[in-house]
Formats: structure tokens, C-alpha cells, sequence
């Protein structure tokens, strides 16, 4: 038995067959686990907990996660070998059991004592979009090594890309902190506007949204988006949010909660505590001072909850409203940066950029 505050690590045992059943019904261990059996039966939780048994003796370690005082069973988590030395850790958690830090308390403690067995680098793979996964192997000290492309086969026999995580025996084991976090009960507002992560079921109108004939005219490079190009963007929005390459937001109507356009962070260098942002509203939403508040909403957030000190935005010399936009947002001009950017049929295109510094008085 393996102790883990909250929780403990446990043989698996009989008993936990019918808990097992409930847990698998859930539509989001079905979503992210392809392999489990659809509908989830008793004898497929009994078939499990005789291949628990066999593991054992291939070197793998699957145990119960239970509840530290009850002995409830509260979940599934085990070590499995893989080839040139490899170790994966691999889990599932039952709905009811969700939010109380159980998946990562177990992690760490379950790591922990891979290493005090002799592991040399423990692996862990979650679905691009399964979000909380990733959440769980940044909190019990793994590291993001980047993402595997179509790594594994879903029910529908399409392939799903894979975020990868390590962690090995010298690392601290502690809290990897994403440069970018959460938003503060997950969107920011001002009564007029509000911001929300984007997500894939924003695909539609972020689509439509990018191909406004003045949209792409401003975008780099100024072309036509494709659905699968909006798609990929829309589901992997979350991930690079926790990778800390970019934020990507849908700006809503606060009112009504009406799509109204886009915003993000992008191009961070943290080493110099930078990002730009970029923006697009739609046509109907224009003239009542959405983007300058989604930036200054987007902005104010940065400053105040991430190491970046220093916010920058790009936009063409002609297009004077968003030169408006920047300016009500507290931005100043910078420099003008004579054929910066790709334009069509190979141009380049002069960039006027914009700062904005922590600490700077909003005009």
C-alpha cells in the first residue's frame, strides 16, 4: 500500500468490480480511454482485474486509487514497462471522485515510489483536448516534451494526437506552474464584453469569422482558412494554453452571450517577459467598443497574473481602426518596420507596431 494524502495506492481487489462499472459509464473516461469496452459490463471489470493480476508478473504495477480512510475505491492507476527502458503511468479517475486532487496526489506518490523500485524515466501521454489530464501530469511535477502526433486510434479508427509528459528520478517532482494560467473563474468580463478560452465548439463561427474578406486582408499570411485549419487551431486552443505558447480567446457579447469575435496572446518569449496580441470582431459588433475592451481585458489580465511585462501588437499602416482600438487600449506607437510581413503574390507588407508596458497609465 502506497499512502498519498488524500488517497491511497491499493491492491486491486474483487470488491471494486461494480464501482468500476459506474465509473466507466462516464462519457469522459469513454471519450479519452478508446480501449475501454462500450457498453462497460461486469465481466469486462472482472476480465480487467484478472489482467490486473498478469501484470504483475510482466513487470507492470496497477493499483487502486482509494479513499485514505474508508478504503472506497475512487479509482485505477498503475506503472506499465515499455520498450528501451521506458516506464508509462497510466489512470483513470471516477467522476465522483473528481476535483479533489486525488489523480495527482496518486501521480506523485505512485512516481515517487517507481523510482525507489529502480524506474528510470516515467512517461505520461493525455488526449491533446483532455485538458484536465494535462493539468494533473503538470501538477504531480511531470514535464511537457511536446505533442505525438496521431499516437493513438479512437473508436471511430481515426488517430488522436498525444501531449507527452516525463518526469525522471532527479527532477524536483514539484508544481510545474504553466506561464500562462487559468483565467479567474474561467473568463474575464467588464458587464459589456467577455472572455473565454476557445474551444473546439467554436469551430463554426471562428471560421466564418476568419474569412471575412477583411479579416484575411489584414491577417498573415493574408489567406483563406480551411475547416481542417480551424479545427486543429479550435482543438488544440487548451493545450498550447497550458504549453504557455498562446492564449486564445472568443470575445462574447457579456449581455446576450453572442460569438463577437477573437483575441490572443501569442509569440511569447519569456525569457524577455513579451507577447503580441491580435484581434477580429465581427462586422455587427463593430463601432461599440468590443476589441478595445477585450484588449485591455486580455492585457490587464497578463500584467496581473503572468511574469510578462511587455505587450506588443502589429497592425498595417491603413488600417486606422485598429489603430483606434490599440490607442483607446492604452497602447503607444512604436516604429514603423518597412517589409516586415509576407503579402501576396510574394510582396512584403510594412508593420506598424505598438507596445504597451506593465505599470503603463492607461490613455
Amino acid at each position: 500500500m502506497i499512502p498519498a494524502g488524500p488517497v491511497v495506492l491499493r491492491p486491486l481487489a474483487p470488491a471494486d468490480a461494480e464501482a468500476i462499472v459506474r465509473a466507466c459509464a462516464d462519457p469522459e473516461i469513454v471519450r479519452f480511454l478508446p480501449l475501454i469496452p462500450v457498453p462497460y459490463t461486469l465481466d469486462d471489470a472482472l476480465q480487467y482485474l484478472e489482467h490486473t493480476r498478469q501484470e504483475w508478473q510482466g513487470g507492470g504495477a496497477p493499483f487502486a486509487i482509494a479513499d485514505a480512510g474508508t478504503g472506497e475505491w475512487l479509482g485505477n492507476m498503475g506503472l506499465m514497462a515499455r520498450p528501451r527502458g521506458m516506464t508509462e503511468i497510466g489512470y483513470l479517475v471516477a467522476p465522483w471522485a473528481r476535483g479533489r486532487g486525488v489523480a495527482t496526489a496518486a501521480a506523485a506518490a505512485l512516481t515517487r515510489w517507481g523510482f525507489g523500485h529502480g524506474v528510470k524515466r516515467v512517461e505520461l501521454f493525455a488526449g491533446v483536448e483532455n485538458l484536465a489530464s494535462q493539468r494533473v501530469a503538470l501538477a504531480a511535477g511531470f514535464h511537457r516534451e511536446g505533442v505525438r502526433r496521431g499516437a493513438e486510434e479512437q473508436r471511430d479508427g481515426t488517430r488522436r494526437d498525444l501531449v507527452a509528459f516525463a518526469r525522471l528520478p532527479g527532477d524536483s517532482g514539484e508544481r510545474v506552474r504553466p506561464l500562462l494560467p487559468g483565467l479567474p473563474g474561467g473568463s474575464l468580463t467588464d458587464g459589456m464584453v467577455r472572455l473565454r478560452p476557445l474551444t473546439a465548439a467554436d469551430t463554426a463561427d471562428y471560421l466564418a469569422l476568419r474569412n471575412l474578406p477583411d479579416v484575411v486582408r489584414y491577417s498573415v499570411p493574408s489567406e483563406t482558412a480551411t475547416f481542417e485549419e480551424v479545427e486543429e487551431r479550435c482543438r488544440t486552443a487548451g493545450a498550447n494554453w497550458l504549453a504557455g505558447t498562446g492564449a486564445e480567446l472568443v470575445i462574447l457579447d457579456a449581455e446576450t452571450g453572442a460569438f463577437a469575435g477573437d483575441i490572443q496572446l501569442s509569440g511569447v518569449i519569456p525569457l524577455l517577459g513579451q507577447a503580441m496580441t491580435g484581434y477580429s470582431v465581427l462586422p455587427e459588433f463593430r463601432g461599440r467598443g468590443f476589441a478595445a475592451r477585450a484588449v485591455d481585458l486580455l492585457v490587464g489580465w497578463a500584467f496581473e497574473h503572468t511574469s510578462l511585462a511587455r505587450i506588443i501588437a502589429g497592425t498595417s499602416p491603413g488600417n486606422i481602426a485598429s489603430h483606434r482600438v490599440l490607442e483607446r487600449a492604452g497602447f503607444t506607437r512604436e516604429a514603423l518596420l518597412h517589409g516586415l510581413l509576407p503579402g501576396p503574390g510574394g510582396t512584403r507588407l510594412d508593420d506598424l507596431q505598438w507596445y504597451r508596458l506593465r505599470g503603463d497609465a492607461r490613455n
